[in-house]
């Protein structure tokens, strides 16, 4: 018997070094372990196994299913004349699973769906190892076999995330920009440029105090280069913490980054298809999943949606991958992913990284035309060609709106509504800021002017997921949408989204600009602006549209989807994925002297005993509507009789 851990870890990845009758040429299985989470059981899933791999996927580029990879036919090759990439996988298989693979597609290498959806406090890590590391084991008691797979090239290197390697193409040079806002006053401030610099004499620094800001070069800003990927920048004084030092140069070796994509495709085709001894889950020649799901949260779910617009839910062999997406809080936002010179990393918001190419042509997921270039297209063409599309639900968060452009999902790029294909389904989460954990509660943050929205969104996924499971296995319908829209005159102009004012909300119109960005050398330009809409509130303050969760549904104040910069006056000028909130009055007395539109805590439930009737009738409501599940139901009157689901800061 084997006892040493690293003896028989190396045992098995010399075990599963095998070839596989898949674009996976190599899955190498580095650890097992049979009950991992320190032994936990998941009701009637069981106990859950932990698989630690490498998996190597190998691109032929006459492939036509791969044309669309950048620069991969100039790649370095393997003796077989295909392309190769490593990445890191990590799967957790209940010992009795339900069929169905749901990938996670990891957000800057680090597992989001535990807090997302398992009321989980850690995320933005891959340790799976402790007890309480699933959080409530929502997913895994489901029977769900969860893998997670390293794509992004430029992921963050650390013990708890994962990664891939890609080649590099030796000897192509082009532009690259790079912009850093660092938060502190360190001066001198070193940074990492992205890719290695060619010509060091041509580079250029300037500053900006804000993204609508000018740019300056003021004598005192300098910088020099320690090596080929370092500079060291010298900062002027009187300048805040957060201004934008941008730099453009010339580099060289351009990263095969948009082989990520392909590594999300070939390892769950792998996974589901491959019946042979090299695939972890298979046995008897079957691999035992007979579904696959594929959920990204925030950039990695622009990441999916380029790999829905790419056409790679089609495998080398014509296969079909996901039979469902779950795109969360993507906005009408792509990834920085398969370009020369790419940055996957880059996360584009009001004030940082804005003019980075992630919102571009096409947003929606039917076929529209582009107002500013006449070219037609839709997240859905390829696929709809080969007839490999999948069951989509994208969830927004009420942030997507003023932050990610989201109005654009519903709207063609003159401004004119647009519904969503049958297959596709869209939710708000109302209120909701770009994300929270379970744990949030109402706080401060001396940088954004309201208080922060506390809106958790997870008994929503929860709900969501189980319709969407339901849908690709029994074939019933899920949720209609719930998403603002302009037939539904829930989305308005920027002016018009208050009826009336509401003191102490200080709204100024304030939200990200749909730019046409043309990536142009040294810097970007802006070629156009696409209409955007906001979502509608009501008398109340908060959204009319979308999903209203208990804490929406039966409100005792107004929670946004964004939130001002404090001391910051600009159109654009909103706390990075933030949202906020105002109290309504508790009185009436109160509400008046304030001239305060919204009803008073008083008005709405003079007892407490009428709050938690009116939580009641919300949850019943929301279960009715296959929103929230019965149990999630429970738990929020349960906080209302207890008086905590307003989740004020202790």
């Amino acid at each position: 018997m084997v006892r040493h851990p690293a003896l028989l870890g190396g045992l098995l990845a010399l075990a599963f070094t095998v070839s596989a009758h898949a674009e996976v040429t190599r899955f190498n299985v580095l650890e097992r372990t049979a009950s991992a989470l320190q032994g936990r059981s998941f009701g009637a899933a069981g106990q859950v196994e932990k698989i630690t791999a490498s998996a190597t996927i190998a691109l032929d580029p006459a492939n036509p299913r791969n044309a669309v990879i950048t620069d991969l036919d100039r790649a370095p090759r393997n003796a077989d004349g295909k392309v190769e990439a490593t990445s890191d996988v990590v799967i957790l298989r209940p010992a009795r699973p339900n069929g169905i693979l749901l990938f996670e597609v990891p957000n800057r290498g680090r597992r989001l769906i535990s807090a997302w959806f398992d009321n989980s406090s850690i995320q933005g890590s891959v340790r799976l190892d402790q007890t309480d590391d699933p959080g409530q084991g929502f997913l895994l008691s489901q029977g769900y076999t969860l893998v997670w797979a390293g794509w992004q090239a430029d992921a963050p290197a650390a013990a708890s995330t994962l990664g891939i390697r890609v080649p590099v193409v030796a000897g192509i040079t082009g532009p690259v920009r790079e912009e850093w806002s660092f938060g502190d006053t360190t001066n001198p401030r070193r940074a990492t440029l992205s890719y290695p610099v060619a010509d060091r004499a041509t580079a250029q620094l300037s500053v900006h105090a804000r993204a609508d800001d000018p740019r300056q070069s003021p004598p005192e800003l300098k910088f020099s280069f320690i090596d080929d990927t370092t500079i060291e920048i010298t900062r002027p004084s009187g300048l805040i913490p957060d201004a934008l030092y941008e730099l453009t140069y010339t580099a060289r070796d351009p990263r095969m980054t948009g082989m990520g994509l392909a590594a999300i495709r070939d390892v769950t085709a792998f996974l589901r298809r491959e019946g042979g001894a090299a695939n972890p889950l298979a046995a008897d020649g079957q691999s035992g999943i007979s579904r696959a799901i594929g959920i990204g949260i925030s950039q990695s779910g622009r990441a999916l949606r380029d790999v829905l617009y790419y056409g790679m839910n089609e495998d080398e062999a014509g296969r079909l991958v996901f039979e469902a997406m779950m795109p969360i809080i993507p906005g009408a936002r792509r990834s920085f992913t398969n370009d020369r010179f790419a940055e996957p990393g880059r996360n584009p918001g009001p004030e940082f990284d804005r003019l980075y190419p992630v919102l571009r042509f096409p947003f929606t997921y039917a076929v529209t035309e582009d107002a500013v270039t006449g070219r037609r297209d839709g997240l859905l063409l390829r696929c709809s060609l080969t007839n490999t599309c999948p069951r989509v639900m994208q969830i927004d968060s009420e942030f997507e709106f003023w932050g990610s452009e989201a109005s654009l999902v519903v709207t063609d790029t003159r401004g004119r509504d647009l519904p969503p294909p049958p297959e596709v389904r869209l939710y708000m989460i109302a209120g909701s800021p770009h994300g929270n954990v379970a744990s949030a509660v109402v706080s401060r943050k001396p940088t954004c002017t309201l208080p922060l929205n506390p809106v958790y969104g997870g008994p929503a996924f929860r709900a969501l997921l189980t319709a969407l499971r339901g849908w690709i296995t029994e074939g019933v319908s899920p949720p209609e949408s719930r998403y603002p829209t302009l037939a539904q005159n829930t989305l308005a102009a920027a002016g018009d989204v208050y009826p009336v004012p509401i003191p102490g909300l200080g709204y100024r119109a304030q939200y990200a600009r749909a730019e046409a960005i043309e990536q142009a050398t040294p810097l970007p330009k802006v070629r156009g602006e696409y209409p955007l809409y906001l979502p509608r509130a009501g008398v109340d303050g908060n959204a009319l549209a979308g999903i209203r969760l208990p804490l929406l549904a039966a409100a005792r104040a107004t929670y946004t989807g964004w939130n001002p910069i404090a001391g910051a006056d600009g159109g654009q000028t909103l706390c990075t994925q933030m949202g906020g909130t105002l109290p309504f009055a508790e009185t009436r007395a109160e509400r008046v002297a304030a001239q305060d539109p919204r009803p008073s805590i008083e008005e709405l439930y003079p007892t407490s005993d009428a709050y938690v009737t009116a939580v009641k009738t919300a949850t019943s409501r929301l279960v009715n509507e296959r929103l929230l599940l019965p149990e999630d139901a429970a738990e929020a009157i349960a906080a209302a009789e207890a008086g905590t689901l307003a989740r004020l800061a202790p």
